[in-house]
C-alpha cells in the first residue's frame, strides 16, 4: 500500500505514521503537511531516515501540490485540519479554509487519480452536545448539530466526503473520534497543558465549573481503529471511535493527573468559561466493535499514566514547543527558510 497522510506532522498524524510503518513495514508513506503552528517534524525524528517514509511540505488547499503527491499513492488518510476550538472562536477563517476548502481539493484530486480509499478523520463535536444528566451517547443515527466554528467546519467536510461517495462513487470511509490524548500531544490542549504546567510548577486552568465531560481516546487506540477501518471497513461507512465506557468530568481528569504526579488540588485554577462550550460528549462505539472487532486496548487510567510518563521523559520536546524553538527544526533539517 502507498499511503498519503495529510497532516502527518501533527499529534495524531505523527502517531499514526509511526504506528503504520511499524505495523506495515513494507508499505510506503508520504507525509504531506503545511507545518502550521501545530505541525512539528520533531514528532517523527526517529523515523525520518526510514526508506519507506517521505515528507513533503505542502498545503492541502494547493491543487498543484496535492495533485503531485496524490498521483503517487493509492490510499489517503486525511488528518490535516485546524482543530483547536478556542482558536476557531478567535479567528474562524483558517478553519473554513483548511477544513472545508482543503478537504474539497483533496477529494477532487483523489477522484482524478482514482484513489482506492479515501479515509477522512473527523470528530464527535459535529454532533453537538449531550446533557450532563443524560446517559445518551452519540450513535450512527445522531444528527449533526455543531456549536463552534471548528465543529461546523468539520461537519461541512464530512458532508463533502459523503457527497463525493454518493455522487461520484469515490471509495470513502469516515471516522468520528472523541478527544485524543497521548505522546506528542500539542500542549495547548487540556491533558498535556495540565501535565506540562504541573511540571513547570504552574497552576492548571480549568474552564467554568470543570464539569464538562469528554470521551477520551488514547491515540494509540485510535491508530488501531484506523487500521481496522482501512483493512476491513465497509466503503461509504462512518465509524464512531471512542475510548470510554463511563463519563469522566474534566475536573476529575485534572484530579487524577495531580494524584499521579503527587500534587494537590491547590494547583487548580478555575478560569472564565469559553463561549458555546459543549457540556458533554460520549460515543457509542458498538458498530466498530461489532463489525471490525475493535475496542480500546488501554483503560483511561493506564493511558493517562503512560502519557504523564512520556511528558516527564520528553521535557525538551514540549519545552521547545512552549518556547517556539521547535519551529527551528524544519529550517535546520531541510536548510530552508519559511
Amino acid at each position: 500500500m502507498r499511503l498519503l497522510v495529510t497532516g502527518g506532522a501533527g499529534f495524531i498524524g505523527s502517531n499514526f505514521i509511526r504506528y503504520w510503518l511499524t505495523t506495515h513495514p513494507d508499505d510506503q508513506v508520504i507525509n504531506f503537511d503545511a507545518l502550521t503552528y501545530a505541525g512539528n517534524l520533531e514528532n517523527l525524528r526517529d523515523i525520518e531516515d526510514n526508506p519507506n517514509y517521505e515528507f513533503v511540505k505542502g498545503n492541502i488547499c494547493d491543487r498543484d501540490a496535492v495533485d503531485a503527491v496524490m498521483s503517487r499513492v493509492d490510499t489517503v488518510v486525511h488528518f490535516a485540519a485546524e482543530s483547536h476550538v478556542d482558536r476557531s472562536i478567535s479567528d474562524p477563517m483558517p478553519f473554513i479554509k483548511t477544513n472545508v476548502e482543503g478537504t474539497f481539493v483533496l477529494l477532487e484530486s483523489a477522484l482524478k487519480h482514482s484513489i482506492s480509499r479515501f479515509h477522512h478523520i473527523s470528530t464527535d463535536e459535529v454532533f453537538g452536545a449531550l446533557p450532563l444528566d443524560s446517559k445518551r451517547k452519540f450513535t450512527d443515527d445522531t444528527k449533526y448539530d455543531p456549536h463552534s466554528p471548528y465543529s461546523a467546519s468539520k461537519a461541512a467536510s464530512d458532508h463533502l466526503v459523503r457527497a463525493y461517495h454518493d455522487t461520484y462513487g469515490l471509495p470513502v470511509t469516515i471516522s468520528n473520534c472523541s478527544n485524543n490524548f497521548g505522546p506528542y500531544h500539542f500542549p495547548e490542549k487540556l491533558i498535556p497543558l495540565a501535565i506540562t504546567n504541573i511540571l513547570e510548577g504552574k497552576k492548571v486552568p480549568v474552564y467554568g465549573d470543570g464539569l464538562y465531560v469528554r470521551d477520551w481516546l488514547y491515540v494509540k487506540d485510535h491508530c488501531t481503529a484506523i487500521d481496522a477501518i482501512l483493512t476491513n471497513g465497509k466503503i461509504g461507512r462512518t465509524y464512531l471511535v471512542g475510548g470510554l465506557t463511563e463519563d469522566i468530568p474534566n475536573i476529575e481528569v485534572i484530579r487524577r493527573i495531580l494524584r499521579i504526579m503527587g500534587k494537590g488540588e491547590e494547583m487548580i485554577e478555575y478560569v472564565k468559561d469559553r463561549p458555546g462550550h459543549d457540556r458533554r460528549y460520549a460515543i457509542d462505539w458498538t458498530t466498530i466493535k461489532r463489525e471490525l472487532n475493535w475496542k480500546p486496548a488501554y483503560s483511561f487510567d493506564q493511558a493517562l499514566q503512560e502519557t504523564i510518563h512520556w511528558f516527564e521523559s520528553n521535557r525538551q520536546w514540549w519545552e521547545r514547543i512552549k518556547s517556539g524553538a521547535y519551529r527551528e527544526y524544519y529550517q535546520n533539517q531541510y536548510s530552508v527558510t519559511e
